[in-house]
């Protein structure tokens, strides 16, 4: 489980990051996604798994595809820049 809960995590960094580069507090998007903030808080946190319905959810609200959601490379090099 731990590689499920690493990707978890990951994944809840991803959503943060664009969420914040998108200039959009928990409750904005969450509220722009229709889902709950807490909902949304536990997907960053890396303790909720969302279902792929969820996660497209998430990626229309962000303006982006699946594809981007889970480029966790791009963090990465983001931040050693």
């Amino acid at each position: 489980m731990k590689i499920s809960n690493s990707i978890k995590a990951r994944l809840g960094q991803r959503v943060r990051s664009l969420r914040l580069q998108a200039n959009l507090s928990q409750e904005a998007f969450a509220e722009k996604c229709g889902l709950d903030r807490t909902y949304l808080s536990g997907v960053e946190r890396g303790v909720r798994n969302p279902t792929l319905e969820v996660l497209y959810i998430i990626a229309v609200g962000l303006h982006i595809d699946l594809v981007t959601l889970f480029a966790f490379e791009d963090d990465a090099q983001a931040a050693d820049q």
